[in-house]
């Protein structure tokens, strides 16, 4: 954690420990508020409307009643 606070990026970190892949290294990472607000700082807002809502298409809810 302290690696990914100071800004190593994941893939390195996964190097270091010696993991296959970067998704090995995920299952001990933890998120601290400081890094989540980091995060939500950089993302820009929507600009989808706030009265537009998801209109599945036509036999999407059939489809997913009869699973």
């Amino acid at each position: 954690m302290h690696l990914l606070q100071a800004g190593v990026d994941i893939t390195m970190v996964a190097l270091w420990l010696g993991h296959e892949s970067p998704a090995t290294t995920h299952i001990y990472v933890e998120a601290d508020m400081a890094m989540k607000e980091k995060a939500l700082m950089v993302v820009e807002p929507t600009k989808m409307k706030a009265t537009m809502r998801y209109r599945p298409p036509v036999g999407l809810l059939d489809f997913l009643r009869r699973l």
